[in-house]
This record gives structure tokens, C-alpha cells and sequence, in this order.
């Protein structure tokens, strides 16, 4: 391969290509688990959760390509096996689970906000430890996607939270006392 020069040390360009590598798995599994979720909606909120998930299905195929892409810029190459996206990705799965629709919305929610926090660590780690303000901002780019899919799910989940009289219940949505 040809040497590359782009004012970032090899020992650099490996540290924030693992870095991408997490951020790559993560994006697979949080896009398979969006598109398995988006299949099995069903009830009155059928239609509007299909649309919306399929909306963020399609970004985060996009940051699993740019994820990929901005790997090779480094000169480096991505994992691309399931193998690998399961190994290093910070999201899990739940296999043979299929849960009602306030529920998946739940565990998106949450998958979303783990990859908020673990791009706010690597976003750190690009700018102090690597001085890569290219993959930092490029990963703040995608952090700031995330955290508007989690405010369309939190907004949907606040909204089941309130009952037939038009007050919120407490009970059913204690993160939002």
C-alpha cells in the first residue's frame, strides 16, 4: 500500500481507524435492529412509527457508508463482516425478541443514546489524544444525527406517557418528573 501522508502519524491514523471501526459496527447493528423494528410495528401507531423508522433507517445506512469511506481517507480498512460488527459494536442484540411498539421505541431510544455518549468519548479522544479534527468533526456530524433521531423517539415515548384525560401519568414515564 502507498505510504500516506496526511499530517497524522501511523500510530494516529490506527487509533482513530479502531475508533471508526467501533463506530462502524455500532451503526450496523443499530441499523439492522431500526429495520427489524420497522417490520414488526403494529397497532394505531402502525403507520407513523413505519414512516419515521424507516427516515432513520436510511441516515444511519448513510453513516455506515460514510463510517466506512472515512476509514479509507485515513488509509486504513474497515471491518465488514457481521463477525467483526458483532464483536466490536457498543449496541447489542436481542435475538427472537419482538417487543409491543412503546417498548422497541424504548430500546431504540436507548441504543441511540449509548451511541451519543460513545461518540462524545471518541470525538474527545480524535481531538486530544489523536489531533485529528477531521474524524472529530466528522463524527460530531453523525453524533448530532443521533441525537435527533433520540429526540423523535423520546418525543413518541413522552407522548404515550400521557393518559386518556390529557395529563402525564408519573407512573408510566418516571424520567420525565
Amino acid at each position: 500500500m502507498r505510504s500516506v501522508n496526511i499530517g497524522l502519524s501511523d500510530e494516529a491514523r490506527a487509533g482513530v481507524s479502531d475508533l471508526l471501526n467501533i463506530a462502524l459496527a455500532t451503526e450496523n447493528l443499530l441499523l439492522i435492529k431500526t429495520k427489524k423494528i420497522h417490520w414488526d410495528i403494529v397497532g394505531p401507531q402502525f403507520m407513523t412509527l413505519h414512516k419515521l423508522l424507516d427516515d432513520q433507517y436510511e441516515k444511519i445506512a448513510e453513516y455506515v457508508d460514510k463510517t466506512a469511506e472515512r476509514a479509507r481517507q485515513l488509509g486504513t480498512y474497515p471491518i465488514g463482516t457481521a463477525a467483526g460488527f458483532l464483536k466490536a459494536s457498543v449496541v447489542k442484540e436481542h435475538p427472537g425478541q419482538v417487543l409491543n411498539a412503546t417498548d422497541s421505541v424504548a430500546t431504540l431510544c436507548g441504543d441511540h443514546e449509548t451511541v451519543i455518549r460513545t461518540l462524545r468519548q471518541q470525538i474527545e479522544a480524535c481531538d486530544e489524544k489523536f489531533k485529528d479534527a477531521g474524524t472529530a468533526d466528522f463524527l460530531t456530524g453523525v453524533m448530532e444525527g443521533h441525537e435527533e433521531m433520540a429526540w423523535m423517539l423520546r418525543s413518541f415515548l413522552e407522548g404515550e406517557a400521557v393518559r386518556a384525560d390529557g395529563k402525564l401519568s408519573r407512573k408510566d414515564a418516571p424520567n420525565l418528573a
